[in-house]
């Protein structure tokens, strides 16, 4: 069995695109590389420091890339995207041991397809100066924010979704007119080498790089001075990526996940209900930092909503041994961390029930959906994000006495409500905080093109997505223009009887 500490230790390696952090006996932070990882192409690998270097040089150059420019990068990249989009889905299914082609389709090409399409069609009125109010002592002068570009953006991005999550940051950070370095995840080297394949096709290496490599290297680019930082990963990996990004002052983005709730209301359908939730927990195997994490079920209802979640695993994926719809658990050490999670429960008392034909098989890494009933507070699968297939339930008597639990723990990346009476939506999302919020479904707030995407206290901070993943990656430069006629000789010295008339008028006797 794994220990509640060991499963926090291997926890950490998630999500942190290279950056791996474990605790060691005395406490102290380390890095290290995951069992059975390579790094991609170490030889070829440029020089992170140089290609940073470069591209601050071809920024101060060219500070302010056009619309036209703009367009052409994203133009480009769609492009790319789609006459690839057969190779991330080998490269992606290579890594994780299968991984179902329509998953890889619709999250890591569809997705990022329709982010491009979105800023495509907004970019014009982004790039506009945002006239603002002048105060009337002032006038007639006038006053506008632009939106100008940072210089160079950091990108570290997980294994889970590697292209996504690699790409969609990437695509705010060109439509703001950046430049951008991105790490990618060294337990996914076959979507890496499809990521830099695709970026050095469409980009110059001053504009946009891929930087592979360990763990090490993850350490040593969080640490360079970018002007922006995205990092996804654990919230403990995200609280040493802030920390080295302190040291230059670089402002960060960080998507950390987080233990998702979702809650069931008494006026929806169960079953219905349960399919739903089944699709978002078994999408990706449940490797998905958006993964509904465990469900709050009417007591009453229990045993009608586990009889639901059989009856959609049995519809979504019959013959689970054999089907190609379901992904794997991307490799042995996650397969073993979520079975010591199961074991964990088990022996604290948890009613398991595996929903699919065949048993979780370490050969091949298939774990089909499961079931934890009433688990402890104390049990690892309540205070540790899942990452995978297993799903938590809870029996409720009160709606108050759900959202007072949601409210006692770490705010969430997401939360879930099923339920059609608007008053008790109203409560819910009136009185809970989380990242984002999808009702009466999981997941597809995150691929609304028009909805920034973000964390809350230990799941993140900052968004992107949207317009506001292109105000995150710019400057807001407020800027004054003084009037050819002015009042401004009213406030030189010396003060005299125009001064004192000034702040009678403004400031009153």
């Amino acid at each position: 069995m794994t220990t509640s500490a060991e499963t926090h230790r291997t926890t950490e390696s998630k999500t942190n695109g290279g950056v791996t952090a474990t605790a060691t006996s005395s406490g102290a932070t380390q890095t290290q590389a995951p069992p059975g990882t390579t790094e991609s192409k170490t030889a070829d690998r440029p020089d992170m420091h140089t290609v940073l270097k470069t591209m601050r040089a071809a920024h101060k150059a060219s500070p302010a890339p056009t619309y036209e420019e703009r367009i052409a990068s994203l133009d480009k990249l769609e492009a790319a995207l789609l006459a690839h989009k057969e190779d991330i889905v080998r490269a992606i299914s290579t890594d994780f041991g299968n991984r179902s082609r329509h998953e890889s389709l619709v999250s890591e090409v569809f997705v990022v397809v329709g982010a491009i399409k979105h800023a495509r069609d907004h970019l014009r009125d982004w790039m506009e100066p945002e006239g603002r109010e002048v105060a009337w002592a002032f006038l007639p002068a006038s006053a506008e924010v632009q939106m100008q570009p940072l210089g160079v953006v950091g990108i570290i991005a997980p294994w889970n979704y590697p292209i996504q999550l690699g790409l969609s940051p990437l695509v705010g950070a060109l439509a703001a007119g950046n430049r951008v370095m991105i790490k990618p995840s060294e337990l996914t080297p076959s979507a890496s080498d499809v990521l830099d394949q695709i970026v050095r096709e469409v980009f110059k290496p001053d504009h946009v790089a891929v930087i592979t490599g360990g763990p090490e290297v993850g350490e040593e680019f969080s640490k360079l001075p970018f002007d922006h930082l995205v990092f996804t990963g654990s919230t403990r990996v995200g609280k040493i990526v802030m920390r080295n990004a302190s040291e230059h002052l670089t402002p960060v983005t960080l998507e950390l996940g987080g233990k998702s709730p979702t809650i069931i209301g008494d006026d929806f359908a169960i079953e219905e209900a349960a399919l739903r939730i089944i699709a978002g927990k078994a999408f990706n195997a449940g490797q998905t930092c958006i993964a509904p994490d465990y469900v709050f079920v009417p007591a009453k209802k229990v045993e009608a909503f586990i009889a639901g979640c059989k009856k959609a695993v049995a519809k979504l994926y019959p013959d689970l041994r054999r089907n190609e719809d379901y992904t794997t658990i991307v490799n042995e050490r996650h397969f073993d961390r979520l079975r010591g999670y199961l074991d964990d429960a088990r022996e604290k008392g948890a009613h398991i029930i595996e929903l699919a034909d065949a048993e979780a098989d370490r050969a091949t890494r298939k774990m089909g959906p499961i079931l934890v009933v009433q688990p402890r507070e104390d049990t690892v699968v309540m205070q540790e994000e899942i990452f995978g297939p297993i799903l938590p339930i809870l029996a409720y008597e009160k709606l108050d006495d759900v959202i007072d639990y949601v409210n006692e723990h770490p705010r969430p990346l997401a939360l879930y409500y099923f339920g059609y009476d608007q008053s008790q939506i109203d409560r819910v999302l009136e009185r809970t905080v989380s990242g984002g919020v999808s009702i009466n479904e999981t997941m597809l707030h995150v691929a609304q093109d028009d909805l920034p995407f973000g964390g809350v206290g230990p799941s993140g901070m900052g968004h992107y997505h949207a317009h506001e993943g292109f105000v995150a990656f710019s400057k807001k430069k407020p800027v004054f223009y003084q009037s050819r006629l002015n009042a401004r000789s009213l406030l030189l010295p010396p003060y005299g009887k125009a001064a004192n008339m000034f702040f009678r008028l403004t400031l009153g006797k």
